[in-house]
């Protein structure tokens, strides 16, 4: 089973479509893979894409999921995991999993989904009490910690995605320790550049403002329990329009990116899993209205209609040419997934 958070502390990366197209591309070429999809965001976007999207129903069908009993999402996993904190109780796991083939033919069949929930917010301030006990002979921050990788122990799955939550709050720290790597979209802005900077202070506890912190840090704590980290395994520079060049006034920015993760590959090359910025760094067009219709109608790209198509009662055009190229793109993501 190999594990990929999808995540950046920096929210407007265009995070979850580029991991719905992502993920839906490498089940449809890996059809005997078994690929599972975990919402780690309280948003739930990515459950509700999965489910059918805007035009087919995915709000409802997820709020049908929520429903049940138990509540079959991640919140509702927590929901038991806050009753019995400190040792994981006796339950089923295929009672969080959702089949999203079922409700948006669309989806290729060997991808599962634990859902997202909007009670993840409320449970986070729950979990951080509980990490904070103190309990002799118990380490309460790594039992909160393991939450999820108690879940994926009864699963079987040779590929799990994980969407998280622009945030470092409790519930990404668990989402983030049971990762065997980490994806990481930014866009040609300073705010990604800093933010690359802080997924690497965050994570690997590196560049700290001050020493105080260091023995607070996630990584610290994951090192005392001795657990490895996750890896960068990609940086994807997303949104980039189609009309970027050299002159462009962000191709500053983008070789200012390149720079900063080749001086951090240089420093730290134990965090990575690629060893030079041409190998993990990958550019991403901007999908533009092709990524709008695709998000909408819950549809890959690769099996999209294009033409004149129907979007909230008005008529949009996609262009064949313009979702090929989107397609090209997301390829080019999948073909580095499996990469050591």
């Amino acid at each position: 089973m190999i594990i990929y958070a999808i995540w950046n502390n920096k929210g407007g990366t265009g995070k979850t479509s580029l991991a719905f197209q992502t993920v839906t591309r490498f089940a449809e070429k890996h059809p005997t893979k078994k690929v599972l999809m975990i919402d780690m965001c309280p948003q739930a976007n990515m459950s509700e894409i999965l489910l059918g999207g805007q035009e087919g129903s995915g709000s409802k069908n997820l709020l049908a999921e929520q429903g049940k009993t138990p509540r079959s999402s991640i919140g509702g996993y927590f929901d038991l995991r806050l009753k019995a904190p400190f040792s994981p109780p006796i339950f089923s796991a295929e009672d969080y999993v959702s089949h999203p083939r079922e409700s948006n033919a669309g989806i290729p069949e060997n991808i599962d989904l634990v859902c997202g929930d909007p009670l993840l917010e409320l449970q986070a301030m729950a979990m951080n009490t509980l990490a904070n006990a103190d309990i002799p002979g118990t380490n309460a921050w790594l039992s909160v910690i393991d939450w999820l990788r108690e879940l994926l122990d009864q699963l079987n799955y040779d590929n799990v995605f994980i969407d998280t939550n622009p945030s470092f709050s409790m519930y990404t720290q668990i989402a983030l320790a049971a990762s065997d790597r980490v994806m990481l979209p930014v866009m040609a802005d300073d705010s990604s550049r800093r933010a690359i900077q802080n997924a690497f202070s965050l994570i690997y506890g590196l560049k700290l403002p001050s020493e105080v912190y260091s023995k607070y840090t996630f990584a610290k704590k994951m090192t005392d329990a001795g657990r490895g980290l996750p890896k960068i395994h990609l940086i994807l520079k997303n949104r980039l329009t189609q009309y970027m060049g050299t002159a462009s006034a962000f191709q500053a920015v983008l070789l200012g990116i390149d720079s900063d993760i080749s001086q951090l590959l240089k420093s730290y090359p134990q965090h990575f899993n690629f060893k030079s910025v041409a190998e993990g760094v990958l550019d991403i067009r901007d999908f533009g209205t092709t990524g709008v219709v695709a998000f909408a109608r819950g549809c890959p790209f690769s099996n999209m209609p294009t033409g004149k198509l129907t979007l909230s009662g008005r008529r949009v055009q996609v262009k064949p040419d313009y979702r090929d190229q989107a397609l090209e793109a997301i390829d080019a993501v999948v073909d580095k997934l499996n990469q050591k």
